[in-house]
């Protein structure tokens, strides 16, 4: 294919960003929520804790859900300027919506969702890479239910050892504990999360023969994303804060410790994996898990039924969104 003039390549790049400033913005509730619902840290001081923990994940994991981004999904052959142009308005735009109903779907799979869009668009089912589609779809319900399971665990686990604590000696405890918590969910949310604006980025430079031939993640993309996801989570999202941290279920530090490292283990497993799974499917599932094992009226099923509606709508709807961009860029 014909190379696109270098200005447009900034600007594809610069979009590209944009999204992940979007996603850390959409998806600091993640981080935070529930650090900030038990009062653990202040809203100001959580953002600026999970920002630190977001940017320096690249320290800490591989480059594997970037590669499972940038070849796993669809097929590089038949990427090319347009198609991620279509990929990121689609993922951008859901991101926009569900931002601003304070609804939170996955950013992960909007981008996912516009991606297989957009490619669908231009070279049919032929396009699409079904394993790497079928692992991700299956880490919709997969991760949550891990996330459920390692939270429902860790407070059986947790009431056991704590048992002789007076309740106001394991709540000063599981303050201190909860910021370790909240840190190692966001090096997982950085650690996946970031690495899929990584594989976009650098399959545009691979389709533009600008890799040496060789797809890889150079480490100017590493650092720019992981600056740009940190910087969205420092601004916060704070509509979603509401809704993970208060509206599913009231929670103690106790509890915010085993949800937050509940859905770490589950990052990190599924980081190391190649996996990119939803930060939000993963987190909502271990709070839904910490609030059932008290009593399964403990949780808002309507509002986590809502959430999970979200899930469901998100890749087909970031999809359609992706193929009508690309079919524009098609008409200029």
């Amino acid at each position: 294919m014909d190379p696109i003039a270098f200005p447009l390549l900034v600007a594809l790049i610069a979009v590209a960003l944009a999204f992940d400033f979007l996603n850390g913005l959409h998806d600091a509730a993640n981080s935070i929520a529930t650090i900030v619902s038990t009062r653990v840290l202040k809203p100001q001081y959580a953002v600026a804790w999970a920002a630190f923990f977001n940017f320096i994940a690249f320290l800490f994991f591989g480059l594997h859900v970037a590669t499972t981004v940038g070849k796993g999904i669809v097929d590089a052959a038949i990427i090319d300027p347009q198609v991620i142009f279509g990929a990121l308005m689609g993922a951008i735009s859901w991101n926009l919506i569900t931002w601003g109903l304070g609804i939170p779907s996955s950013s992960s799979h909007a981008l996912v969702g516009g991606l297989l869009g957009a490619g669908i668009s231009k070279a049919g089912l032929s396009a699409v890479v079904w394993n790497g589609v079928f692992m991700t779809s299956a880490a919709i319900v997969v991760s949550p239910a891990i996330g459920l399971l390692l939270a429902l665990m860790l407070v059986l686990v947790i009431s056991w050892l704590f048992r002789r604590f007076t309740p106001q000696g394991a709540d000063r405890v599981f303050r201190k504990l909860q910021l370790v918590s909240a840190s190692l969910y966001s090096l997982g949310h950085g650690g996946n999360d970031a690495q899929k604006t990584m594989g976009i980025i650098a399959v545009l430079l691979y389709s533009q023969g600008m890799l040496g031939g060789e797809f890889h993640v150079p480490f100017w993309i590493v650092i720019s994303c992981q600056a740009a996801m940190g910087l969205g989570t420092l601004l916060g999202g704070w509509k979603i804060v509401h809704t993970m941290g208060s509206k599913i279920t009231r929670l103690t530090p106790a509890q915010g410790f085993c949800a937050e490292t509940g859905g770490a283990i589950t990052l990190f497993l599924a980081t190391h994996l190649g996996v990119p799974v939803s930060t939000t499917h993963t987190i909502t599932g271990a709070i839904v898990g910490v609030g059932a094992s008290r009593r399964l009226s403990a949780v808002r099923w309507n509002v986590a039924s809502s959430i999970i509606v979200a899930w469901v709508v998100t890749l087909p709807a970031a999809a359609a969104i992706g193929a009508l961009f690309y079919g524009l860029t098609r008409l200029f």
